[in-house]
């Protein structure tokens, strides 16, 4: 056995499923909270004690009409938004079933589905379960990864479309009630994901357990399929969403601001629901199952290696575990944290919404180390040995405590540098806006720029903490570094929910026509809200590249590859090919939102020019049809791109062979975070300068003009080239890095076997 540890199996047994639980009922005490802001005046009490909780206000609160009319708009965004997914979901669900034959069919055949048992792959003396039973829990593991991302995804919608008119409604008495409502609406989806993706794992691994017995190392490689079944239905989701969300974005964009100077959320606008159901099916269902996706897959990526290191060897549980461990800890610590926001400190005026949120990260982050300490101390062995290309690595606790925290706190510099070059409170924004005085082509040189610029950093953040895990517990280390750096992933939901939350709450107020009043706080709820955002992609970019890092080592250790040698051809036209596909994949998706947005700009324009009395505001606007747009397009451009990242790995493993897809792996990963963290910053930069331009909070800002001046128009422009650049390309691309490693980790054992056709026949 080993030494004895501090925490005992049992109680590891305990402690886990015990956290998960205590993160669902924190959300749902939270979305308890959040319900209490009512959205009819015949609620408990009746009218007075409606009118007693909003005395603070003069301006004819109790209008009726006012909290009528928010109800129906967003009654309006929820239909559409469940609408949207449901179809999507019946297309995925389809796929779904075909890929998961295809897992079967493939890794069934590595010894052709034969139910007797063979020699395990790393250790020749004992037997191990056969490989057709392998192939059948990894579709049962795929399944149930899938089903989890995509009620991730839908549930973050639902909360989410609750919760913007209650925003906006609370805005009324002050921006503090109002950040409070979206905060804990975004809680309410982090701490969702973080205990449900948590919980299905570990019932998943225990379940399989009573098959599998002392075969750990197929147990694991069976649990790799849920971090797959994850990342595949987040590809699909974030591809879809993101699609839908720009092509209202720009179509709206383009006729109303641009053309007929109007608003942003202006109710003339046929293209108007469709923008604000965008931002709940791409922001928000699209980035909670993409988060999900990273945190199953460095769970699996860390289980696999542990595996067949000293802790699977010598069947040590709670070592084992201890993966899910920190991401319980973290459960319980993002709690904490969230308790500051909403209970410990009061936000009162707009300057204080941004500091709030940074705090999140910043406590979170300090909280954790001291968790992964206690983890780290009770629940390793003083000293274990790691599985590294062949050898066994000798390595202390205290070294793996490192790597966990060193991915912690590349984090939290990823997070503050995506922050200080997309937020309008520091220079690099400033600029971008101000060289908007000279059009819109400068806007755009400068934003490229900006967005080529912020990759240098974080780049250097990840190359560290690549280093420092791996010197220390070799690929372990880098999986534990990517855990770590999700560990604090509730809070990191919670602000980056936020966002869209506050920018729908915006869009409602002026669709309902309140007075300017809420339409400022709202957006500046809405500006911290686009930061967030960027910080939740640079996390999720980030932790992308450590899991696939991560995952691309479990691949190669299960390949049986023991060096990658890049200068033999076969790995280097692999690498080659594979830094070009985030450029494939990124023409894709921009173009579907191109093609997209042309046909919704087409629309709107229709509308505006042949309804009478649609620019007097007496004619209502059809936005069914935009919807219906937004719709078509995304489900039909969301395939090419999917089938991209599916199928490169099935073919190239096939017909290549382990060493070229390695090389296709490495290639990708290498160029994908570039344009990835690139394109997002550069997006979220625009967006903001735009934002900046029309607060007019600053001297500067103000010289810049009102909205409708030359420079808030080439703003305006520089925002719109941005939006499918920070919401379908750099988000989805940390997804393809990912995805493309777990599926090649998954169909490791078929193409050991009967990969590289081409070259056996030459």
């Amino acid at each position: 056995m080993g030494t004895s540890l501090i925490l005992s199996d049992l109680g590891t047994e305990i402690i886990i499923p015990v956290c998960a639980l205590v993160g669902i009922v924190f959300s749902l005490f939270q979305w308890f909270l959040v319900s209490k802001v009512k959205l009819s005046l015949d609620g408990p009490g009746g009218k007075n004690a409606f009118t007693e909780s909003l005395i603070e206000e003069e301006e004819g609160i109790n209008d009726h009409n006012v909290v009528q009319k928010c109800a129906e708009i967003q009654n309006a965004i929820s239909e559409g938004a469940t609408s949207f997914l449901l179809t999507e979901y019946k297309y995925v669900g389809i796929f779904m079933v075909v890929f998961a034959f295809i897992i079967f069919l493939f890794l069934g055949s590595v010894d052709g589905f034969s139910t007797s048992s063979q020699p395990c792959t790393y250790n020749i003396t004992k037997q191990c379960k056969p490989a057709l039973f392998t192939a059948i829990f990894s579709t049962v593991s795929f399944i149930l990864g899938a089903v989890t991302s995509v009620i991730s995804g839908f549930l973050g919608m639902k909360i989410a479309t609750y919760a913007n008119a209650r925003t906006t409604l609370e805005a009324r008495k002050g921006v503090g009630k109002a950040f409070i409502v979206a905060f804990r609406s975004g809680a309410v989806m982090g701490f969702l994901l973080a205990a449900n993706g948590l919980l299905v794992l570990y019932i998943t691994i225990n379940l399989f357990k009573i098959y599998y017995g002392d075969d750990w190392e197929g147990l694991f490689e069976a649990i790799t399929g849920y971090g797959l079944g994850g990342s595949s239905m987040a590809l699909f989701g974030r591809v879809a969403g993101g699609i839908y969300t720009k092509a209202a974005d720009v179509g709206a964009d383009l006729v109303g601001k641009v053309e007929r100077n109007i608003p942003e959320d202006d109710p003339r606008n046929p293209a108007v629901i469709a923008d604000n159901v965008g931002d709940n099916v791409g922001d928000i269902a699209g980035m909670g199952s993409d988060l999900f996706g990273s945190y199953a897959e460095s769970s699996c990526a860390a289980l696999v290696v542990a595996s067949i290191s000293s802790f699977g060897n010598n069947h040590e549980f709670t070592s084992m575990m201890y993966p899910l461990l920190i991401s319980s800890v973290g459960i319980l610590v993002c709690l904490l944290t969230t308790l500051f926001a909403t209970d410990f400190f009061e936000v009162k005026t707009v300057k204080e919404i941004e500091p709030a949120l940074k705090n999140q990260l910043i406590i979170s982050t300090i909280l954790m180390t001291i968790g992964i300490a206690l983890v780290s101390w009770i629940a390793l062995p003083s000293s274990f040995t790691i599985f590294n290309f062949g050898v066994q690595k000798e390595v202390k606790n205290w070294q793996l405590f490192l790597c966990v925290c060193v991915g912690l706190w590349a984090g939290l510099i990823i997070g503050f540098v995506t922050e200080y070059y997309t937020s309008n409170a520091y220079s690099p924004v400033q600029d971008v806006a101000d060289s908007c005085r000279t059009g819109a082509a400068t806007n755009v040189i400068f934003g490229l720029a900006l967005g080529y610029k912020s990759v240098i950093i974080p780049i250097f953040a990840i190359a560290i903490s690549i280093f420092v895990s791996f010197t220390f517990a070799a690929m372990y280390g880098v999986a534990v570094a990517a855990l770590g750096m999700l560990s604090t992933i509730a809070t990191g939901l919670a602000i980056d929910a936020y966002g869209p939350i506050s920018d729908n709450a915006g869009g409602i107020a002026e669709m309902a026509g309140m007075s300017h009043r809420i339409r400022e706080r709202t957006d500046a709820l809405d500006a911290a809200g686009n930061t967030t955002a960027a910080i939740g992609k640079g996390f999720a970019i980030g932790s992308a590249a450590l899991v696939s890092l991560a995952l691309f080592g479990a691949f190669v250790s299960r390949a049986e590859i023991t060096t990658v040698d890049v200068l033999t051809p076969k790995v280097f036209i692999g690498l080659i090919v594979g830094a070009m596909l985030p450029y494939w994949f990124s023409a894709m998706t921009m173009k579907s939102v191109g093609s997209a947005a042309l046909k919704m700009v087409e629309e709107v324009r229709r509308q505006f020019n042949t309804i009478p009395g649609l620019m007097e505001g007496t004619a209502k606007p059809d936005y069914a049809t935009c919807v219906k747009i937004s719709t078509d397009a995304s489900i039909k451009e969301m395939i090419p791109p999917g089938a991209l990242v599916m199928l490169t790995p099935l073919i190239v493993g096939y017909f290549f062979g382990v060493e070229t897809l390695s090389g296709v792996l490495a290639g990708s990963l290498v160029s994908g975070v570039q344009v990835a963290i690139s394109a997002s910053n550069t997006g979220g930069a625009w967006d903001n300068a735009k934002k900046y331009i029309e607060a007019g909070a600053s001297e500067h800002a103000r010289s810049l003009g009102p909205k409708g001046s030359d420079p808030h128009k080439a703003a305006v422009i520089g925002d719109t080239v941005g939006d499918p650049l920070k919401d379908t390309s750099g988000p989805s691309l940390n997804i393809l890095i990912k995805l493309m490693a777990v599926e090649s980790l998954v169909f490791a054992p078929f193409f050991a076997a009967h990969g590289g056709l081409l070259f056996k026949i030459f």
